[in-house]
């Protein structure tokens, strides 16, 4: 099956706050044969209440995988037909993706209390 999952980036690294993001990479996956098949690297719009789902829908994706999510922007997404994980660590956004894939991503807390 194929899906794309969107990933919040500062310094080439997830970001933790998903608002806080500088650009978003955009995986698009073969979750069968667990590969990466593209990747698309966005800056996003300025950042205000219910932008990033809509973008990131227009972008098609599936899923976000973040470190931290406020409960609102998580509703939104859901709203948007997008599921979200949070708590992800702050690796690579490809070692993320990749850890996911094989279904070793180790989710924590959401690191986001708002």
């Amino acid at each position: 099956m194929e899906m794309i999952i969107a990933v919040p980036m500062v310094e080439d690294q997830l970001c933790l706050h998903f608002g806080h993001c500088e650009k978003f990479a955009f995986f698009a996956v073969d979750t069968t044969e667990k590969t990466i098949k593209e990747v698309k690297k966005l800056v996003p719009p300025p950042h205000q209440p219910g932008v990033y789902p809509q973008w990131i829908r227009e972008q098609g994706a599936d899923l976000v995988i973040t470190g931290g999510m406020g409960v609102r922007a998580q509703q939104l997404f859901q709203t948007a037909g997008i599921q979200v994980l949070t708590g992800a660590p702050a690796l690579t956004p490809e070692e993320v993706v990749q850890r996911f894939l094989q279904g070793t991503l180790e989710l924590g807390s959401n690191t986001c209390d708002h």
